[in-house]
């Protein structure tokens, strides 16, 4: 366990002396050192520190742990509701990766930014619900409060359970004037989309709203590979 060096990767990322960005030299050092087994808790101290640039990088290092973020789940609701762009914006790709049913409050949360101001975490939002695994929707589902964003992912619950979902229900929800509403038609779209039927996410990919189109593309492309 690389006690020494990890904490002193910690101190020069806290005092900005080895580089001024969320990914450089010393975060990606201290990532090798969290797998060779450095205790991820001691991230604490970048997540807590109340520096932007610091918090920024601790979240970073948090989304590439994987599961190993797991004891530092209870730090995320605040790093979801950071002001800061980039650190919402990891906080969902730890949510993503490092929870299950025991965590719906986390989950919820993520699915409200749904409405966040940014396009960048509405986009990541996006992401989350066409990757999710069906015990996080469904437990994201059950800690909702009612309103609109609940109803929308019962909805995308209950299409993944038919065996033949009416895709017109999902296009006219694609077309409509509702940004919410579009973006979660177009994460049912992606469910319901693989290699031998991508016509859903050929359609979003049509779609005004370029933050629906350039996900249906990227989509796309990746079932095409």
């Amino acid at each position: 366990m690389q006690t020494q060096a990890g904490d002193d990767l910690i101190e020069r990322i806290r005092t900005h002396s080895a580089d001024d960005t969320v990914v450089g030299p010393a975060a990606n050092d201290l990532l090798s050192e969290l797998f060779a087994g450095y205790p991820v808790e001691n991230l604490q101290r970048l997540l807590r520190s109340g520096d932007d640039a610091a918090v920024g990088t601790g979240t970073w290092l948090l989304s590439e742990l994987g599961e190993r973020a797991a004891p530092l789940l209870d730090e995320v609701p605040a790093l979801l509701a950071h002001p800061l762009r980039r650190v919402r914006y990891f906080a969902i790709e730890v949510v993503l990766l490092s929870t299950d049913a025991a965590h719906g409050p986390v989950i919820a949360q993520v699915m409200n930014l749904s409405r966040d101001p940014e396009r960048a975490i509405r986009g990541k939002v996006l992401e989350f619900l066409a990757e999710a695994a069906d015990d996080q929707l469904a437990a994201g589902a059950a800690a909702l409060e009612p309103g609109q964003v609940k109803e929308l992912v019962e909805w995308l619950i209950r299409l993944d359970g038919e065996e033949e979902p009416d895709p017109r229900d999902i296009v006219a929800r694609l077309e409509g004037p509702d940004p919410v509403a579009r973006l979660f038609a177009a994460a049912a779209a992606a469910h319901l989309s693989d290699a031998e039927d991508m016509n859903l996410l050929r359609h979003a990919a049509t779609a005004e709203d370029e933050e629906i189109s350039s996900f249906a593309r990227r989509q796309l492309g990746e079932l095409a590979e």
